[in-house]
């Protein structure tokens, strides 16, 4: 045991358990599935921030002086500390002044980690690359040790945000606007004076995890009758993304069909195994320490381990109600599971059993905790749906989720659950607020929105459902969030001339009796806040107004086909094309009619690279490249010919992306307003899997075209040296893409490492003219070879796509010998390329007798 504990020795040393109330320092138990990572604001000798990854059962830590960075440029100290417990990525309070590290400790945020390679190898070699995913980091970040100095005791390393969508120029903002912790909510001096402190939240040294997670349970489950039980000793399962239902307008009819209340809670996916039991939100966060009470409960499920699906509810005299379960977040108060489905029991997979059975294994389970309110097993009626929906309603409930008997569980959106609301009640982001003339009132009303792709689309204002404490909690919120612009698309000119503008990131629960003719909600109430959405998922939900039974049993229902056209409209391919004479490149007079014919005359040449790629849309409704917008989830309202499929995302997430399939797909997307399609490197059906690598040539401003040339061919050399043929893009900007063909054999990960050193061994070749590196000011006067668009989720342009730029150029393919004539990247434009197809020009005609693959002896000779 003595080895075990080998790697805290250095952190046991350095503390007396008897003054501090940190956790005993024990290496725990490596499991599989996420590993945890955290950060906690340290207010000791000097104010820093305690970063922290769990590996091997311990958390490697490093202190961050300054705290971390949004902006790639900041290269942050990380002073490299002792590993600490894993316990300890729960503690949050005061260690006496005269201990060790003395001073405040606050979580200042927590989340998962996704390594990039074999973390241990990272560690060793000094470059440890990963992706974050919490609930203010995340992202690519990387931490890099620098050289040892003279006399130095301990290593220093940098902390550096990777270049991606989560990067700012405005670093600071990361530290200077999250000034309170995740957990509680408070800020550092209400930590040092134990404000807001509540039982079960509060570490002791002497107690296990376990004893930790029992301290606020309610007393009916301390005083509950001991059954002889077989203790969890099973794996503890991994989280999975949980099913979500589709919103309908009718209940369903017909006997296949279980009709269930619908809760008004937070959805739980609860892990028990291997003495531990978890409790993840649906997005994968793990807040188990919010839940001690359910948590105590499963513990004692006769079972070696299990996955249990569920929703926590807390009750009032009103019932289950949303914001009964923020007062009881905020104070302690007893929560109550609603577990309706097990997707894993005793280490089997039972997601691809029909739901009848699933549901009659769990209730079986249920039933060995005996009598306890904590834990519930959800009901339901099979059939009758209209009449269960009548009764839930008149009971004043939310409505009914009617799940498809014989169904397996798939995560992700589907139509074999269905959601039937009794009013109208869904999440929207909170991105302004009205100011009130009334004393003591802090805000008249709140400005809200969903979003539509990057767009926040304004909803209206809702002024009810407030009391004086949740006024005070929100104006306390709102006023670290205040903005100068509007981060809404547009708002009514009254809103526009004495709102107060906030940071888009609060999600607000609003019930609502409709919506007006111009999209605002009628007679809002506001609910509580959403901590378990991020504000970027909240999308405008719409009821499908086709019955469920009409579509047929579990199938998918098909959006609306395009209407007629209305005068002085246009059909393309059957498709509907609305404005058509609107300009969408000036000074080329292209109309949205010429670029709906343009698609749907290069489709043939097009759709052999992009059809059946998950495709993300620059889309520019109003044309002239004006309020673009990027989006690469599928959105409601979307023409059927843009298809889609549910992605399982890095995040745990599984998301709608859109694909085409045919020319049809690609004029379909213009009527929506898209210019540019951006495609994976992969098809739908392959997603592991690419069939081909990007190397796009991106030049600093100062490199002429020429440069920009020879490099492309020098790239096509190098390849062609180790066995690969490629083809050459100009990209409609200002650089070249060297593409490799592939057949879809080696995963991502081997084809992304292929890439990342082929393009540092390129550079480190010639570093006076090529850099493998983001850094903008490292790039003056070189060409940053991108391999980054080599991997899982990113996207480069397509093929024949047009560029939302001034003039319209178009990506196009090119020869090798026809690109060393050409004098820049964004020379074709629509003309140029239907000249083309006219006259039987195809630089790429040949490329599908391009037959090659990643091979062990093509990855093994860029070497490490």
């Amino acid at each position: 045991m003595a080895a075990r504990n080998e790697p805290l020795s250095e952190y046991n040393r350095r503390r007396d358990f008897g003054r501090t109330s940190e956790p005993k320092g024990t290496v725990a138990r490596a499991h599989a599935g996420r590993k945890r990572f955290l950060v906690q604001k340290h207010d000791a000798t000097r104010l820093h921030y305690d970063f922290r990854l769990e590996w091997e059962g311990v958390l490697k830590s490093w202190a961050v002086t300054r705290g971390p960075s949004l902006d790639p440029e900041d290269k942050r100290l990380a002073v490299r500390t002792e590993d600490h417990p894993l316990a300890y990525g729960d503690f949050e309070g005061t260690i006496p002044e005269e201990e060790y590290g003395g001073g405040t400790v606050m979580l200042w945020d927590t989340g998962w980690w996704e390594p990039e390679g074999d973390p241990s190898e990272g560690l060793n070699k000094g470059k440890l690359s990963f992706q974050l995913h919490g609930n203010r980091m995340s992202g690519g970040w990387a931490l890099v040790r620098m050289r040892p100095r003279d006399g130095e005791k301990r290593e220093s390393w940098l902390l550096i945000k990777e270049r991606d969508e989560d990067a700012s120029e405005d670093g600071e903002h990361l530290v200077e606007e999250n000034l309170t912790s995740v957990r509680t909510g408070r800020t550092m001096d209400e930590i040092a004076t134990g404000k807001g402190e509540k039982r079960g939240r509060v570490w002791h040294s002497n107690q296990s995890t376990a004893a930790n997670l029992k301290a606020g349970a309610v007393a009916e489950n301390n005083n509950r009758r001991k059954r002889p039980t077989r203790k969890s000793s099973g794996k503890l399962p991994p989280f999975k993304a949980p099913q979500l239902a589709t919103l309908v307008s009718k209940a369903p009819a017909g006997d296949e069909w279980l009709n269930e209340a619908k809760f008004d809670g937070y959805r739980l996916m609860v892990a028990i195994g291997g003495g531990t039991v978890r409790c993840y939100t649906r997005n994968g966060l793990d807040w188990t320490e919010k839940f001690p009470a359910i948590a105590s409960a499963l513990a004692e499920l006769d079972c070696k381990s299990a996955l249990i699906d569920g929703e926590v509810v807390a009750l009032s005299e009103e019932g289950s109600t949303f914001s009964a379960l923020q007062k009881a977040l905020r104070t302690g108060a007893s929560t109550r599971l609603y577990a309706f489905d097990v997707v894993e029991l005793d280490g089997k997979d039972l997601s691809r059993k029909p739901l009848i059975e699933r549901k009659e294994q769990l209730k079986a389970l249920l039933d060995t905790l005996g009598a306890t309110s904590t834990v519930q097993y959800s009901e339901h009626v099979r059939g009758n749906g209209e009449h269960v929906l009548a009764a839930i309603c008149k009971a004043g409930q939310e409505g009914i989720l009617a799940k498809e008997a014989n169904a397996p569980y798939r995560s992700g959106r589907t139509r074999s659950w269905l959601k039937v609301k009794c009013t109208k009640r869904q999440e929207f982001v909170i991105g302004g607020y009205t100011p009130s003339t009334k004393k003591g009132r802090a805000f008249a009303s709140i400005l809200l929105g969903t979003f539509e792709g990057e767009k926040l689309v304004y909803r209206g204002g809702v002024g009810t459902g407030f009391g004086q404490k949740t006024m005070e909690e929100l104006a306390a919120a709102f006023a670290k969030r205040r903005r100068k612009t509007s981060p809404f698309d547009s708002v009514p000119r009254e809103r526009d001339r004495n709102s107060v503008w906030l940071k888009p990131d609060l999600v607000a629960e609003v019930d609502f009796t409709e919506f007006t003719a111009d999209g605002h909600i009628r007679h809002g109430s506001f609910e509580g806040l959403r901590e378990d959405k991020e504000a970027k998922a909240v999308k405008l939900e719409r009821p499908n107004p086709t019955n469920a039974a009409e579509t047929g049993k579990g199938k998918r229902a098909t959006r609306p086909r395009t209407v007629a056209p209305a005068k002085g409209d246009a059909d393309i391919l059957g498709v509907h094309i609305s404005h058509p004479d609107r300009i969408l490149f000036e000074g080329q007079g292209i109309t949205k009619i010429d670029l709906a014919r343009y698609y749907a005359v290069v489709a043939d040449r097009m759709l052999p690279f992009a059809a059946d790629h998950p495709v993300s849309l620059v889309r520019c409704p109003q044309g002239g490249q004006q309020h673009c917008f990027y989006q690469k989830h599928a959105s409601d309202g979307f023409p059927q010919e843009i298809r889609e499929a549910p992605i399982k995302e890095a995040s745990g997430e599984t998301e709608k992306y859109m694909y085409v399939r045919d020319a049809e797909g690609l004029v379909a997307a213009v009527q929506m307003g898209t210019l540019e399609f951006h495609i994976w490197g992969a098809t739908i059906d392959r997603l592991e899997k690419p069939d081909r690598l990007v190397f796009d040539l991106d030049p600093d401003p100062s490199v002429d075209f020429g440069t920009v040339k020879h490099a492309a061919a020098a790239l096509r050399d190098e390849l062609s040296d180790i066995g690969l043929r490629t083809v050459a893009m100009v990209t409609g900007g200002k650089g070249v893409h060297v593409i490799v063909p592939l057949r879809p054999h080696a995963e991502w990960e081997g084809a992304k490492g292929f890439a990342k050193k082929m393009a540092q061994r390129f550079a480190d070749r010639d570093p006076d003219h090529f850099i493998a590196t983001m850094s903008k000011a490292k790039r003056k006067g070189r060409i940053f070879i991108d391999w980054l668009r080599n991997d899982r989720g990113a996207t480069a342009i397509a093929p024949y796509s047009t560029r939302a730029r001034a003039g319209g150029p178009v990506a196009t393919p090119v020869s090798w010998e026809e690109l060393e004539g050409l004098a820049a990247a964004n020379t074709f434009h629509i003309p140029d390329i239907l000249e083309r197809i006219e006259s039987g020009t195809d630089p790429w005609a040949d490329i599908g007798e391009i037959k090659q693959s990643l091979t062990k002896k093509i990855l093994g000779s860029v070497g490490d």
